[in-house]
């Protein structure tokens, strides 16, 4: 069963970064597509980032040259690296991946979520 467990959240001033973490113990995202979603207060999840199961990656417009999603070799943990945070990016964010069917380019639907992990940028 795929439980996504995410770490690295925290607070920053403006223009540092922050690196999260998402794992599921035991489990390998061999043929998983991988997300990364955030929350602001008052506002709608919006998807940030993702990969597909062969690692085409795709970004919001509004973090396109300051985050990167990438994954280990053994792909049993990706991550989602922050540069130049802005206040704008202060959210819950959140980990997900489809349902591991091996889809190419374009991910699945996201299926699998983490609890979630706050990110808070002051000015």
């Amino acid at each position: 069963q795929v439980q996504l467990v995410e770490s690295g959240g925290g607070s920053v001033q403006t223009g540092e970064s922050l690196k999260l973490s998402c794992r599921n113990p035991g489990y390998y995202f061999y043929s998983c597509g991988m997300y990364w979603y955030r929350q602001a207060p008052g506002k709608e999840r919006e998807m940030v980032s993702s990969m597909s199961a062969d690692g085409i990656a795709r970004y919001a417009d509004s973090v396109k040259g300051r985050f990167t999603i990438s994954h280990d070799d053994d792909k049993r943990r990706f991550y989602l690296q922050m540069n130049t945070l802005k206040p704008e990016d202060t959210a819950v964010y959140y980990c997900a991946v489809d349902d591991c069917g091996g889809y190419y380019s374009v991910p699945g639907p996201p299926e699998t979520w983490g609890q979630g992990t706050q990110v808070t940028v002051s000015s």
